[in-house]
């Protein structure tokens, strides 16, 4: 098909744009060769006119459809042009935030500038093993394809990264390197791996520094070398180096820094150990503060300078060679800030005792005059002499920025040599994975000589690049047999011999470096006349003589050549060299030293290999000259040399590219750069690698994934039998021209352009289908419904009708009624019209006449009323009238007289005043003196008789006083009377003003009442019908009220509930976590044990030569052992005849700083599971404390019961010492030797009878103890019940029933209201007391704790005596310990007896338990007491019985044949007997060579675990602990030995699973405890175990279950892992639902069922195997369900993770696919009976994952339905999922931004993992329950396959 018959109507097409570089647009009309313009529509809405180019008459690019935007790789894409790569580009990186996209055998790698969770080890673990076109595009991808390359093609491998400053090449290389450190692992205990990542922060402090464009810009490249072995794990690395920006060190540009380590060297001056280097702020020195920018943002600088030191010890760099470092950088700082003064024109000094200079010397150890003259001058040297010349000002800071660059370029070679010895292993290196980080193509304003030398290389390697690609597409033409034609690609060779071919520009620089007089500006002239106008490729610009410009690959570039001679030179004075060598400071000659004599501080001896460094090195010997010519070699020499050896190695290496994109200049995350990009792909080479592709048949098919997706396009005739065939027919009448497609073997290559064609055929056809379908349906469809309308309206119509008739005959009945109930009505409202008017005219006629009548009466009333009130009115105001006028007259008079008066008094004082008045009254003065004389005489005879009087009166005055004084008493009574009751009659008064008051206003207000009686009438019987309405709402309400009381109540207990049951599944889970930390520290532990073994076994097979081939492991194995490792000890030591015979088994010896280590990380373990018990141990009582409501609290026991323990125990240790001599009385008589042995006399009859006495005496002993101990318990008479106290939780429980009653009687809310109230004052108060109650006991606990304490000091004492005096002692203290506690409680409880009381009742009761056990204590010792008479007897049977029958002759010569005896089977006990030295066949024949596929299958499911538990039960009847202990731990260690070997068998684990779990079980049936015999028989509980308590080792067989369930279950993960990804994704379960999308150069798995290829089928085989297996194994039902729950988990986690890394499976198809695949495994669960197993939950994120690709994903309704439904997925998996979406058909529509950031908002606020992907190595917490046996052990038969005819049945 022409491309011109492409460009028709809506088709959409790229135009250029100077704004966004490529625009989209859409036709509006078709194009017809001829045509000038083009008619557009542009996405903004605007039309547009395109006018053709007149001279190529170029299309516009023409645009993908929207099923191939988004792909993974772009070769991918239908159209291969630039504008199709930039929009895939950014829709991957703006729209679905993914960074990483192929474009052939390139990683595109766009920088996000934010931190993405997509580099933990989960992503890790998912991408290794993984093929590169089966996952998502990542740098892991690329690593995990260049170590399987190592691996499979025995080639090494370098990975090339490449970009601008500021892409991210830094990161992406030390990911690359992380992930080779992760999945390869070390091959010894060096940890090379943690060294290589090391390396990284060293580096980047010294070589990395804030550019404009990057705050962590590398100014150096580098290649890392990262060495494997033959197993391909990293046993070291090396580091090569080139062009090292030194020109930093001594300036910086606007808003840049130096190095970083400077910097972090002045963060760090306040250190003690960096006070001598004299540092302070960056902003304090020259070198350090030009940049103005010395911080940044988010960047501790000390933080780093930590890390970067804690890096360097861990590369063995000592702390004096550290300090050493820094006191360099710290001179160099220093050296920046000495300053120099000028003399002349010509020279300059520096001030004497000149501060930074000073400083400078000291830190260097060298001469302050030396290094101040040199500074200053320089030696000119002749032929004949040698001059010292002063230089001047300029010259000598220059000189100095010089020595300071050198010092550090030497500093920066010394770490990286260190760096590289560190890194260096003395294991022969196989292969090597070389990380090129390396400058890409740079062009800025001003460009000078490292521009010039970092486009140069990038030329080198655009080179290499083009030839690798064009090989690789030649390799896969010829592989395909497809007709090669020669592609033109670009061909930069002509540019990279302008630059270093002979008299290129680099040896023309370096001729006139050599000149004497040799100036930038004759080199460029030079240049001018060497290659100007000669060579196409070099220009000169038109208004500069000092520059010129060469076309390189990317784009043009203007190099200034100011400077180019003196950076090439890079001029150093020897003189200051020299100094620098003379320095006491012994680290820094070592810089300017031939490498081979530096000394290393790691003592790591050099590699046999030559390292490739920057300079290459020198030779050891030669001339005294040579040195110097050595040392004068110029910068770009070194550069092209060190640059062809890169380009040899990477020839030699198979290559992978990174291409790192700087998407924006600003470092805003997710911003996207068109411009910036679009210079980027050019200059990196992706778009070449389009045009390669594009120039050939990029697109290519399998034959089986083209039919399978374009097998709509064939009709049924054109599919045959042969695909290929079938392919080959339907593209000759698809497309007609042959040039646009090829034949291959297996695929089918088609033209630029074409797939895009096919897909339009395709979509066509899909929509004419569905437009068919749809005509269809829509017809068939509203045909129904008419027929339906119809059929619906003739039923209306009829209905109708027969309603109407209905309706006019009722209404003709209807109107002749109403006629006649109208004549009866109209005369019934006439006559009772008449009846009411009579009534009320009457009514009316009696009101009215009783009115007037009432009227008249009134008004005579009040004439006859106003008559009095005017009589006694005019008599009161008369009689006013007459008191007014009486008081008027008196006042009168009053006034009168005092006037009167007043007249008299003045007239007597002016008389008064007068002589003659004077004179007047003197003349009668003596006639008055001699009458008052005789008056006195007179007087005094009458004062004589008035005395005598006076006396007589007084008495008479006396009595008659005290009268008056009662009367005067009685008077002030009746006075107050008085008052009071005047006071009274004022207040009556009063009240009958106001009285009257009141009856005059209630007159008034009866007025107003009367008029408001009517209206309150009617008020009064609307609110009456209101208020009854309101009653029945209120009884409503009441109800509603009592309903919603009822459901309160049961809302409250049903949240009590769901209370409970959250605890409950609380608790549940921190019991799994603890239960899974508990068996991941195990199964840690017990890698590092298999470890050790491992490391044993290298010891003894370190001389053998390793066999060559690719064994990759995973650095996080486990391993089988066991954490009790004693047992394997014990057997060791006590097997020792046996370990004779096997040679093979020997130990190595012990390595004691590895088993030191084991063992302290094993203390460690059980401390930390220590704390995790205590831990949970307080959670469950705080949990008890909470839900105890009617539980009694726990009594408390004092310290006397610790003491009765003590007791306990020491009687069952004397016991065991009576069975241990019982033991040795056994062994004695079971010895077959000659009879003067067990004669009397003899020593073992001594022995017995020694042993017979002791026994008796240590019994007449226990008896005196327990005498005095009932006589003690005697004295105790009083009792009474002990002190149970009820919980608060009680007291709760039945103030809550109260309250409930209250709320039924309740009638309203009120009530309700004070409920709560009410329980919450009560809850307040239980709360309170509770603390009480808990602080009382606290107090209680912490006295026991001290009584303990004294009870064991005591203890102690009493140990250490004799055991007649400590059974003294111990009564004594025991009676004094009761004495001092009755005083103490007598004194305690004397105010209440009935407390004392108590308090003596549970002490009796103490006592009586303490009696019993010491009865249990008589009787087990007269139970050995009869022991021992038994076998006394024996002993004398036997010696009577050898003395008749056996003469000693036979005893000695003839052996005794032994004879086998049969028993009756009902004398079997269900015991086993075997000889000590059998053990090792049993457990040889038992477990180590028994085969479960073999002589297993028919075997009893768990006879092995039955007859070792018989054989423990006969050495528990013998009492033999050392046979049980044996047999015990050769038993583990075999098991162990089995799993070791054949550990990757599923059989073999799942049948010792089984049976250890029987065996465990049977320690646990048969132990004797009650617990576990309440499923026995009275037969299964006499053969419990009766000497021995195994219950260690139970825990022993525990833990070795646990270990046996985790290697189960990597086993069965392992072989499910490769099957999963296929059946459940890739494989179309429903054929045709999901088509194949064009896939690019990664292909990916066919999704088409192979030959090869797993299918769900094949994983539900599997499935079925593992269950049959484990059921003919007899594995607990439980314990399967417990598999098959951790497979299921294992299916969906590895599912989900794959999904989430691969967008071409997020799409509507492949989540059907995946529901269907669950559905049918739900299926198998319930065929197997286990859909309770927990099985089917650990499937939901998948199933959720799968209705999310399937729901709309539109509406704000949308986004609440999946935030919803998706609850068991994280929130970064369902963005991720809605990233990843994908549509396959044109007819889906994308996910847009605006609704995942709706889903975003939405889930902010749950908490949930930020982890991505799911952990699919975990493994859930294994459980055993309890699972008796009800097989009786005497019924067991041994069949003789298993070989073990020498045990015996008893």
């Amino acid at each position: 098909m022409a491309a011109s018959e492409l460009y028709t109507k809506f088709a959409r097409v790229w135009i250029p744009d100077p704004e966004e570089v490529w625009k989209s647009a859409e036709l509006l009309k078709d194009y017809k060769p001829g045509d000038k313009v083009l008619l557009l529509h542009l996405e903004d809405g605007k039309d547009l006119e395109y006018r053709l180019d007149p001279k190529t008459k170029e299309l516009p690019h023409l645009r993908n459809p929207d099923i191939l935007v988004g792909e993974n790789d772009l070769t991918a894409l239908s159209y291969l042009h630039e504008p199709a790569v930039l929009h895939n580009l950014r829709v991957r990186f703006i729209d679905s935030k993914l960074i990483y996209t192929y474009c052939g055998i390139v990683l595109v790698a766009i920088n996000p500038y934010e931190q993405l969770p997509i580099y933990g080890e989960d992503i890790i673990n998912a991408y290794s093993g993984q093929n590169m076109g089966d996952m998502d595009p990542h740098i892991f991808a690329v690593a995990e394809e260049a170590y399987k390359q190592m691996a499979r093609d025995e080639r090494n491998q370098s990975i090339i990264v490449s970009g601008e400053s500021g892409a991210g090449k830094t990161v992406s290389a030390k990911y690359a390197m992380r992930y080779f450190a992760t999945v390869s692992g070390s091959a010894s205990e060096a940890n090379v791996e943690e060294k290589v990542l090391a390396s990284n922060p060293i580096m980047e402090s010294i070589g990395n520094a804030k550019t404009t464009r990057n705050d962590n810009s590398s100014r150096f490249g580098k290649y890392i070398e990262i060495g494997f072995d033959k197993r391909y794990r990293i046993i070291g690395a090396n580091m090569r180096t080139y062009l090292l920006e030194k020109s930093r060190v001594v300036f910086q540009a606007e808003e840049e820094r130096n190095y970083h380590i400077f910097y972090q060297l002045c963060a760090s001056a306040n250190l003690p150990e960096f006070k001598v280097l004299r540092l302070g702020d960056a902003n304090n020195f020259h070198y350090t503060n030009q940049g103005g920018s010395p911080v940044i943002e988010g960047v501790d600088d000390a933080k780093e300078m930590a890390h970067t030191r804690q890096a360097c010890t861990l590369l063995g760099i000592s702390e004096s060679y550290q300090m050493g470092i820094f006191r360099i950088l710290a001179g160099i700082l220093h050296l920046g800030n000495v300053v120099f003064m000028s003399r002349d024109s010509d020279s300059c000094t520096i001030p004497p005792k000149h501060e930074p200079l000073s400083i400078f010397c000291d830190l260097m150890g060298v001469a302050f005059e030396e290094m101040s003259h040199w500074l200053c001058h320089r030696k000119l040297a002749t032929a004949t002499e040698t001059y010292i010349k002063p230089i001047s000002k300029l010259q000598a800071t220059n000189a100095r920025d010089a020595l300071a660059k050198h010092i550090y370029a030497k500093l920066f070679n010394w770490i990286v040599d260190h760096v590289n010895q560190a890194l260096h292993s003395a294991v022969k290196q196989h292969s090597f994975i070389g990380v090129l980080d390396i400058y890409g193509f740079e062009t800025f304003e001003i460009n000078s000589f490292e521009q010039f030398c970092i486009n140069y290389a990038n030329e080198k390697l655009q080179q290499q690049f083009n030839m690798h690609v064009f090989k690789l597409e030649q390799e896969e033409y010829m592989k395909e047999q497809i007709p090669w034609t020669l592609i033109d690609f670009y061909d930069n060779q002509p540019c990279i011999n302008l630059i270093e071919s002979k008299l290129g520009i680099l040896d023309l620089l370096d001729e006139e470096c050599k000149m004497p007089k040799g100036t930038d500006d004759t080199w460029a002239q030079k240049l001018y006349n060497t290659h100007l106008n000669k060579c196409a490729l070099f220009e000169k610009p038109r208004l500069s003589n000092k520059a010129f410009i060469i076309q390189h690959f990317a784009d043009k570039v203007e190099y200034q050549c100011e400077g180019f001679l003196e950076k090439n030179k890079d001029t150093v004075f020897e003189e200051q060299i020299k100094v620098l060598k003379s320095s006491k400071f012994k680290m820094l000659p070592e810089l300017f030293q031939d490498d081979e004599k530096a000394i290393s501080p790691t003592s790591a001896t050099s590699s046999g290999r030559t390292p490739l460094t920057r300079t290459p090195s020198k030779p050891t010997k030669g001339r005294p000259g040579q040195t110097a010519k050595e040392h004068k070699k110029t910068v770009g020499h070194q550069f092209r040399n060190s640059l062809h050896l890169l380009m040899e190695t990477l020839n030699a290496t198979t290559p992978h590219y990174v291409r790192c994109i700087k998407p924006n200049d600003f470092k805003f995350p997710f911003t996207f750069d068109e411009k910036r990009a679009v210079q980027q792909l050019r200059a990196c080479g992706v778009l070449e690698t389009i045009r390669i592709s594009a120039a050939g048949f990029p697109s290519r098919w399998t034959y089986q994934e083209f039919f399978s997706r374009y097998r709509v396009l064939m009709k049924q005739k054109d599919v045959l039998s042969d695909r290929k065939q079938t392919c080959k027919n339907v593209l000759e009448k698809l497309i007609v021209d042959k040039d646009k497609y090829q034949f291959g073997k297996t695929k089918i290559f088609f033209r630029a352009g074409q797939v895009a064609y096919l897909e339009k055929l395709r979509a066509d056809k899909l929509r004419a289908a569905c437009i068919r379908i749809q005509k269809t349906i829509r017809g068939w469809l509203l045909r129904k419904k008419y027929l339906r309308m119809r059929k619906a309206a003739i039923t209306v119509q009829r209905y109708v009708r027969g309603h109407q008739a209905r309706c006019y005959a009722k209404f003709l009945r209807r109107t002749k009624a109403a006629t006649i109930i109208q004549k009866y009505w109209r005369m019934y409202v006439a006559r009772r019209r008449y009846k009411i008017m009579r009534t009320a005219t009457i009514v009316l006629q009696s009101y009215l006449r009783g009115y007037l009548a009432r009227n008249r009466y009134h008004k005579i009333l009040r004439e006859h009323k106003a008559v009095i009130i005017q009589k006694w009115v005019r008599g009161w105001l008369a009689r006013t009238y007459y008191r007014r006028s009486i008081h008027a007259i008196i006042y009168l008079q009053c006034c009168f007289r005092r006037m009167m008066a007043k007249r008299e008094l003045k007239k007597l004082k002016i008389e008064a005043r007068s002589v003659e008045r004077y004179k007047k009254l003197h003349i009668g003065m003596e006639n008055k003196i001699m009458q008052l004389q005789r008056k006195v005489d007179e007087q005094n005879k009458d004062y004589k008789c008035l005395m005598e009087k006076l006396t007589n009166l007084e008495g008479t005055y006396n009595s008659e006083t005290e009268k008056l004084r009662s009367d005067l008493e009685r008077l002030q009574l009746s006075e107050e009377e008085a008052k009071i009751a005047t006071g009274r009659v004022l207040s009556l008064q009063e009240e009958i003003a106001k009285l009257r008051k009141d009856l005059e206003q209630t007159r008034s207000e009866k007025k107003s009442i009367e008029e408001h009686a009517d209206r309150y009438k009617q008020e009064t019987e609307q609110l009456v019908s209101n208020l009854k309405e309101e009653n029945t709402l209120l009884k409503q309400e009441k109800e509603a009220l009592n309903h919603r009381i009822v459901e309160q109540a049961k809302e409250m207990t049903e949240t009590m509930e769901k209370k409970l049951v959250e605890e409950t599944k609380q608790l549940e889970l921190d019991l799994n976590d603890e239960r899974l930390r508990y068996q991941n520290l195990l199964n840690e532990f017990s890698r590092l044990e298999e470890r050790y073994d491992d490391l044993k076994e290298e010891m003894t097979l370190m001389v053998n030569v390793p066999k060559p081939g690719h064994k990759r492991t995973d650095s996080t194995h486990s391993s089988n052992e066991s954490e009790y490792t004693f047992s394997s000890e014990i057997a060791e030591t006590e097997d020792i005849p046996s370990r004779t015979e096997e040679p093979s088994e020997k130990k190595v010896p012990l390595d004691m700083s590895l088993f030191l280590k084991l063992q302290k990380r094993v203390t460690e373990l059980e401390q930390e599971k220590q704390v995790m018990q205590d831990e949970l141990d307080r959670k469950e009582e705080q949990v008890l404390r909470s839900k105890a409501k009617e539980e009694e609290r726990p009594q408390i026991r004092g310290a006397e019961l610790e003491y009765e323990s003590l007791k306990r125990q020491e009687l069952e240790s004397e016991n065991k010492k009576l069975k241990n001599e019982l033991n040795e009385l056994r062994k004695a008589l079971s010895e077959k030797s000659s009879p003067e042995v067990t004669a009397p006399g003899a020593p073992a009859y001594r022995v017995l009878m020694e042993q017979l006495t002791s026994v008796s005496e240590e019994l007449d002993v226990r008896k005196e103890e327990v005498l005095i101990l009932r006589s003690q318990l005697v004295s105790q008479k009083e009792a009474i019940q002990p002190k149970n106290t009820m919980t608060d939780s009680t007291i709760l429980l039945e103030d809550v029933q109260k309250m409930k009653d209250k709320g039924e009687i309740a009638q309203a809310y009120i009530g309700l209201k004070e409920t709560n109230r009410l329980l919450e004052s009560q809850l307040q108060s239980q709360k309170r007391s509770h603390e009480n109650e808990a602080e009382a006991l606290r107090g209680e606990i912490q006295s026991l704790k001290e009584e303990n304490n004294r009870q064991q000091q005591l203890l102690a004492q009493n140990l250490q005596l004799p055991p007649e005096a400590r059974i003294e002692a111990s009564l004594q203290h025991e009676i004094t310990r009761l004495t001092n506690e009755n005083l103490y409680f007598e004194e305690l409880y004397a105010d209440d007896p009935k407390k004392y009381q108590s308090y003596r009742i549970s002490l009796y009761k103490r006592m009586i338990d303490l009696m019993e056990q010491l009865e249990k204590q008589d009787k087990t010792v007269r139970k050995l007491k009869k022991q021992l008479k038994v076998f006394a007897k024996k002993i004398g049977e036997l010696e009577v019985g050898q003395m008749e029958n056996v003469s000693p002759g036979q005893i000695i010569d003839e052996p005794i044949r032994p004879v086998n005896i049969p028993r009756k089977e009902k004398d079997f006990q269900g015991m086993l007997e075997y000889k000590k030295e059998d053990e090792q066949k049993l457990v040889k024949n038992l477990i180590l060579e028994l085969k479960p596929r073999g002589v297993a299958v028919n075997l009893i499911p768990g006879l092995p675990a039955y007859i070792l538990f018989m054989c423990v039960r006969h050495a528990d009847y013998l009492n033999d602990d050392q046979k049980v202990r044996s047999l015990l731990t050769s038993t583990i260690n075999s098991i162990k030995k089995v799993l070791k070997k054949r550990g990757d068998d599923f059989e073999t684990v799942s049948f010792w699973l089984s049976n250890t779990c029987r065996f465990l079980h049977c320690l646990k049936q048969y132990s004797g405890e009650e617990g576990f015999m309440k499923h026995n028989t009275s037969r299964q509980n006499e053969h419990c175990l009766t000497n021995f308590d195994l219950a260690e080792y139970r825990q022993v067989l525990s833990d070795l279950a646990i270990q046996i369930y985790q290697q189960l279950v990597r086993v069965l993960e392992n072989i499910l892992q490769p099957m999963i990804v296929s059946g459940m994704l890739e494989h179309e379960t429903i054929q045709g639902v999901s088509g194949v999308k064009p896939t690019g150069l990664r292909k990916r798995t066919s999704s088409i069922a192979d030959e090869g290829t797993y299918t769900l089928d094949s994983i539900l085989r599997q499935l079925n195997s593992f269950h049959s297996v484990m059921c003919q194994h007899g594995m607990d039902p439980e314990l399967i369900k417990q598999v098959v729950k951790q497979m299921f988990y294992i299916v969906g986690a590895v599912t989900l993770n794959n999904l989430l890394l691969r967008k071409d499976m997020c799409s509507w198809s492949k989540g059907m696919q995946i529901r269907y695949n669950v559905s049918q495994l739900e299926e198998w669960l319930r065929d197997k009976n286990l859909m309770n197993s927990g099985a089917k939950e650990t499937l939901e994120p998948l199933i959720q994952a799968a209705q999310l690709l399937q729901v709309k994903k539109k509406t704000d309704d949308d986004a609440e339905a999946i935030c919803s439904m998706c609850n068991a997925l994280t929130t970064a998996q369902i963005v991720k999922v809605l990233n990843l979406y994908t549509p396959v058909n044109e007819f889906e529509e994308r996910v847009s931004v605006s609704f995942i950031r709706t889903i975003q908002m939405r889930l902010r606020d749950r908490k949930d993992s930020p982890q991505l992907l799911m952990d699919a190595k975990h493994i859930f917490p294994v459980t055993f329950p309890f699972n008796p046996s009800s097989l009786a052990l005497e019924t067991i038969q041994i069949p003789a396959s298993l070989g073990l005819g020498f045990i015996s049945r008893v």
